[in-house]
């Protein structure tokens, strides 16, 4: 329940956490680096849920905790504020290469390319996780 704090060079209550949203945006990045997705979820918590990219790392986190259901709907969620998110669609397409519905994994990869994603990390991971049958183990 403790994020880093670089002003204080500690760790804080994230209640009382006075990290920018792109130092929660680390904050949360890091531990689902580190596999600690609950604790990931507490930080997302505390953030904006009207931002579609605390939707996406809601979904990214739900999906490796086995949450599938919660994670595709937090996908959804973000898409249907931003079409446009590079990172909804390649962790939503990660998750229907995992389960060998590769043409749908397809479909997020396309509609990455035709968004201007095409040069991204999304889109690369994507077509990796198409071709292996599985994303990155983060």
């Amino acid at each position: 329940g403790t994020v880093y704090d670089a002003d204080s060079d500690s760790c804080v209550v994230i209640q009382d956490s006075r990290l920018t949203p792109e130092e929660n945006y680390d904050a949360v990045r890091e531990l689902a680096y580190a596999g600690r997705y609950a604790d990931a979820q507490l930080v997302l918590s505390k953030m904006d849920q009207s931002d579609d990219a605390v939707q996406t790392y809601w979904g990214g986190t739900h999906r490796k905790l086995g949450n599938t259901d919660q994670a595709m709907a937090a996908y959804y969620t973000a898409l249907a504020t931003n079409p446009d998110n590079h990172l909804a669609r390649s962790y939503m397409g990660q998750h229907y290469a995992e389960i060998g519905a590769t043409e749908a994994a397809r479909v997020q990869l396309i509609e990455i390319h035709l968004r201007g994603g095409g040069d991204t990390w999304a889109a690369q991971s994507l077509e990796s996780a198409i071709k292996l049958g599985r994303g990155p183990s983060y």
